[in-house]
């Protein structure tokens, strides 16, 4: 019977992929391929939740072939991300028009991204005081018990390294094992080294030009070779889409979302209102929120679903360059730092609600003034070191945690909703760095805004 059920489920799953198949075949567009692949897997993840629930051997089995295509998908993406990476930022000092746009564009991103992330962790600490979670006690069972002891482990290997030490991680020792990602800090270091070739090329730009255009030709070939690569990918991302929402409909923990439900609401309402904060500020730089957030949505959309801001690369930086009209520098700048560096999200948001949700346990005042400016400068500093480290928000919270001597027993509490609020995050971590991007591009009078202002321009993916 479970046999037949997981056929059943699986024939259900490639009819649906074969009218995706059909929609590319008759060329509708791109983005409609993706939001259609976004709420079929939705309906599709909710009937296997309705019919099988959870952990029936009918879903389980079913999932384990449905990743393939989920799983296959970013596996792909970030496939590309280390050559990506690498032709796209040392592209971005051969696009730079003047040696001096490079500390302009490097500023304002870095900036962006610190800055947004400390105005992140306010919203988070505001956002856990309305709900009145501060102070708040959540169940503790045997599987949050048990990721307690595995975080006391992970938190001793923190605090064993500290921030300077991660910093140091940064530079690479050996650039053809970090093109190979052995590390956690490989895709930074990766940045550092494609940073110091490209200032380099502007030296030898200077001193020998025949031989830096010989170079350049160089690099516009092999970033036309990934960036096809990538057209290639990308072709399969409303199937990607699908596979991916589904697995996580199907298998979300709906009785852990109700014994959590206040606080993945606090937490939602956060990154909502820094979202919005992030629209106010393309306001303030002239851009129209509604034109944008109608380009962008399908790169954002698929952040949600993903979960991964590196798999998401490279949507990131094709929207920046070619439907909001960001120059090729500021977007290959803002989404590679934004992969590691001042994540609104992870970094920012979530360590914030957990830091005010345990204070008060311990007697600290958190509507104290000068307490919440504390948890604003910590996690905007300990933002650079979570690359350093590795494993995103659950270490950017124990390096907030520990810094403030708290007790890091709360992340292991909120283990069961963490996949549902980790949609969102990646969500805001990308569309900060894509913010990052238009003010860089703003700021060295590069963006072009006749590409924005196009409403009909919308990703499109060669057939």
């Amino acid at each position: 019977m479970t046999i037949i059920g997981i056929v059943s489920v699986l024939i259900a799953f490639v009819l649906t992929l074969f009218g995706l198949w059909k929609l590319q075949q008759k060329h509708v567009k791109f983005s409609t391929r993706v939001f259609i692949g976004l709420g079929a897997g939705i309906i599709f993840g909710g009937a296997l939740q309705l019919l099988f629930g959870t952990e029936s051997n009918i879903t389980v089995g079913a999932m384990e072939w449905i990743n393939v295509v989920g799983n296959g998908y970013v596996a792909f993406l970030q496939m590309l991300i280390m050559p990506l990476v690498f032709v796209s930022i040392i592209g971005a000092f051969t696009k730079i028009q003047g040696s001096k746009d490079l500390g302009k564009i490097s500023s304002s991103v870095l900036i962006t991204l610190i800055a947004t992330t400390a105005v992140a962790a306010l919203i988070g600490v505001l956002s856990i005081m309305a709900f009145n979670l501060d102070g708040a006690e959540f169940v503790q069972g045997e599987q949050e018990s048990a990721r307690i002891e595995q975080l006391q482990e992970s938190q001793a290997t923190v605090e064993e390294s500290t921030i300077p030490e991660q910093l140091i991680n940064f530079i690479p020792r050996n650039v053809f094992s970090d093109l190979s990602n052995s590390r956690s800090t490989s895709t930074i270091a990766v940045v550092v080294f494609s940073a110091f070739v490209g200032v380099a090329y502007l030296g030898i730009k200077r001193k020998d030009p025949e031989q830096a255009e010989t170079f350049k030709n160089i690099i516009d070939s092999l970033y036309a070779i990934v960036m096809r690569i990538v057209t290639l990918v990308l072709r399969l991302s409303p199937y990607g889409i699908f596979a991916l929402m589904t697995k996580a409909i199907a298998t979300s923990n709906f009785q852990a979302l109700l014994n959590l439900g206040l606080f993945v609401i606090a937490s939602y309402v956060a990154i909502g209102v820094m979202f919005i904060i992030h629209l106010i500020i393309l306001a303030g730089y002239k851009v129209n929120p509604i034109t944008y957030v109608k380009k962008v949505w399908p790169v954002l959309s698929f952040a949600f679903t993903s979960r991964s801001s590196a798999g998401t690369l490279p949507l990131n930086i094709e929207t920046q360059t070619k439907v909001l009209g960001v120059d090729h520098a500021s977007a290959n700048f803002a989404g590679t730092f934004g992969l590691s560096i001042g994540q609104n999200g992870c970094a920012g948001i979530f360590p914030a609600t957990l830091v005010a949700i345990i204070a008060p346990t311990v007697g600290i005042d958190i509507t104290n003034p000068m307490y919440i400016l504390t948890i604003m400068a910590v996690v905007a500093i300990s933002s650079f070191g979570v690359a350093g480290v590795g494993g995103g928000a659950t270490f950017a919270a124990l390096i907030v945690l520990g810094s403030l001597g708290l007790p890091i027993s709360i992340v292991g509490l909120v283990i069961s909703v963490e996949p549902i609020i980790d949609m969102a995050r990646t969500f805001l971590n990308v569309n900060d760095s894509i913010v990052a991007g238009i003010i860089s591009s703003k700021t060295i009078k590069q963006f072009d805004e006749s590409m924005m202002n196009d409403k009909d321009l919308v990703l499109q993916v060669e057939i």
